[in-house]
């Protein structure tokens, strides 16, 4: 088969389109043909050299997919040959076929599209754990996200407006009114705005009850300054930096909690319980169109040097796919 192989760390221009061995379903496990995967910032990361693969994965990227299943090894219940399906993935999305242990697999939800579910494993796996058992996000309370034009932040905008809190969103200028349409209450322009100020404002000094952030160190300290009295800040990336000091007497004032989590590097027994958590709680709102996949374009997968190009710009509003004959 064939797949996006890394040839070295370094720019897009190292992904190349190569044969590769095919993948072999273990127990436990579900074979699936690719029809889609989307380009996730961890991909970015890994072309870099900066996030290798866990033991076990595929040496190539991609953390989500979309396909039809092609062969189930020992032990698979519940799946079939010919099921549409998308999954999320340790590695190795970037290929004509993937092996994916079935608890990882979730049914093409009603009403989306083969290749658009490829954009749904990851972000819905990443904001459900992260908002709703992490930060226990509840209805009439207030979530800041950071990031709102990304896949994660137009998910978690979603969601958030599904929950019943007030969404407040990070983003550039030029993504607010599409923001807006996805349910954003209030926009905050983080080239020019103070987001712990804005965020102040609109909850009448009070501050964000749940804080997603991605940037990590460059935001920990103003964080911390934009929570609610007993808010929750959880950091799930640090595209701003991995070491910041923290006033923890500005914690302990607001009887706060910070929480850092990775969904990659997760045992397989705690995916499976996300991917459940998911199906139960994530895929009904899906079906029902309160949550839609945000998708800004769809690319044949050989041109993904181009889409890490346009990744990396961060001009995009939601997920860019890489799609497969």
């Amino acid at each position: 088969m064939r797949a996006i192989t890394i040839l070295e760390p370094g720019g897009p221009e190292v992904l190349t389109w190569s044969e590769v061995p095919d993948p072999e379903p273990g127990p436990g496990e579900v074979l699936v043909d690719v029809r889609a995967t989307a380009v996730n910032r961890a991909d970015l990361l890994q072309r870099q050299g900066h996030y290798p693969p866990p033991p076990g994965a595929p040496a190539y990227p991609g953390l989500e997919c979309s396909g039809v299943v092609s062969a189930t090894g020992a032990d698979v219940a519940g799946w079939r040959v010919g099921d549409q399906v998308c999954a999320l993935l340790a590695g190795g999305g970037y290929a004509e076929r993937v092996a994916v242990p079935a608890g990882q697999l979730l049914p093409v939800p009603a009403g989306v599209e083969l290749v658009d579910a490829a954009a749904l494993p990851e972000v819905a796996c990443t904001v459900w754990s992260n908002v709703v058992q992490v930060g226990r996000l509840a209805a009439g309370e207030t979530l800041l996200v950071h990031g709102g034009g990304s896949g994660i932040g137009t998910f978690a905008i979603q969601l958030g407006k599904a929950l019943g809190a007030t969404v407040v969103a990070t983003a550039r200028a030029v993504k607010h009114d599409r923001l807006r349409e996805l349910g954003a209450d209030h926009l905050i322009d983080y080239q020019q705005q103070d987001f712990v100020e804005e965020t102040r404002a609109v909850t009448d000094g009070r501050g964000a009850d749940v804080v997603l952030d991605i940037m990590g160190a460059s935001y920990l300290g103003r964080n911390v300054a934009a929570l609610a009295p007993d808010g929750r800040l959880v950091v799930i990336g640090m595209q701003g930096g991995r070491k910041a000091e923290l006033d923890l007497g500005a914690l302990l004032a607001k009887r706060a909690t910070v929480a850092a989590t990775a969904l990659r590097s997760r045992p397989l027994a705690q995916k499976a319980a996300i991917v459940q958590g998911v199906r139960d709680q994530i895929w009904p709102l899906i079906e029902s169109a309160r949550i839609h996949p945000v998708i800004d374009r769809r690319l044949p997968i050989t041109d993904a040097p181009t889409a890490h190009h346009l990744a990396e710009s961060n001009t995009q509003t939601g997920k860019i796919l890489l799609t497969l004959p």
